[in-house]
């Protein structure tokens, strides 16, 4: 109760990294989750990761959307980075229970989809599908749903603790 989760999309096809944004955007997102699967030349890299953005990477696109949201004040890219490290910890420790880690931290880069400086941003790397063990278990439905559930379990147990505002989570809170 309380959480509602949006597709970007729905099958195997290209949507340009500004406009997977502009979609959580336009949903008022309070978290966006980019789920992938890692690949590296060597078939030995395993383990699950956890991304937010790096505070060196954000500096464009939030002078950008700055500049495209003149009028908004409440915009605070130190509070987004905080919030991604935190829900990214929550998510990372919940994956790392079902699925080696590669890294026991959260990492930071400066991926496009996490430079929001409005929306809170993750990119979990599920595994390897460069290694062929963790490629077979990336395919199984039964994986597939045990990730699902950690991160929900990491985003849920975030938001019980940090509820926005107005949201049916914090109403659940203060009663």
């Amino acid at each position: 109760p309380g959480f509602e989760a949006v597709l970007v999309r729905t099958g195997d096809y290209f949507i340009p990294l500004r406009k997977r944004t502009e979609i959580a955007r336009k949903h008022n997102a309070d978290l966006f989750v980019s789920v992938h699967a890692d690949a590296f030349t060597r078939a030995s890299a395993f383990g699950a990761s956890v991304f937010a953005l790096s505070s060196s990477g954000a500096t464009s696109e939030t002078a950008r959307l700055l500049a495209d949201r003149e009028n908004r004040s409440d915009l605070s890219m130190t509070a987004t980075l905080s919030a991604s490290l935190d829900v990214g910890q929550q998510v990372l420790s919940a994956v790392g229970s079902i699925t080696p880690l590669h890294k026991r931290r959260v990492e930071q880069a400066g991926f496009m989809v996490l430079k929001s400086p409005d929306i809170p941003s993750i990119l979990v790397e599920t595994g390897f599908i460069s290694n062929p063990g963790e490629a077979r278990k990336l395919v199984t439905r039964n994986h597939q749903q045990a990730l699902a559930r950690a991160m929900h379990t990491g985003i849920r147990y975030f938001f019980h603790r940090n509820p926005p505002p107005g949201t049916r989570v914090a109403a659940l809170k203060s009663s």
